[in-house]
């Protein structure tokens, strides 16, 4: 079942000549459906239990190598949630700005994330 959720519009981060500028998108209908919230809902949610722990083992004077073995897993899993979020933006705001002729503004926006996403 879909559901969907109230239009929001996106702040977008544009870097230009190493000056930081914040550039509103145009709002557009930017819908999840309940099955891909609740994916990125929980995998955030079991991400952010994994970082209290590996605080835990910080303050616990753990071995070096077992926090740092800690931190690469939850940089896979905030990997993994990123793909799922970019997933999603592809083929559903994506779709939608081509179905709505508004799909180089959409472009420049995603190329826009992705840089900043990439450094």
């Amino acid at each position: 079942m879909t559901t969907s959720k109230p239009p929001h519009t996106h702040d977008v981060e544009i870097e230009e000549s190493g000056h930081s500028q914040t550039h509103l998108s145009k709002s557009h209908p930017h819908v999840h459906t309940e099955e891909s919230l609740r994916k990125v809902v929980n995998r955030l949610s079991r991400i952010e239990g994994h970082i209290r722990g590996i605080k835990a083992m910080v303050q616990e004077n753990r071995p070096c190598p077992d926090v740092l073995v800690q931190v690469a897993a939850v940089r896979g899993a905030l990997d993994r949630v990123a793909r799922i979020i970019l997933d999603d933006h592809l083929t559903e705001c994506i779709a939608r700005a081509a179905r709505d002729g508004s799909i180089e503004t959409e472009i420049q926006e995603l190329k826009a994330a992705l840089d900043r996403f990439l450094l």
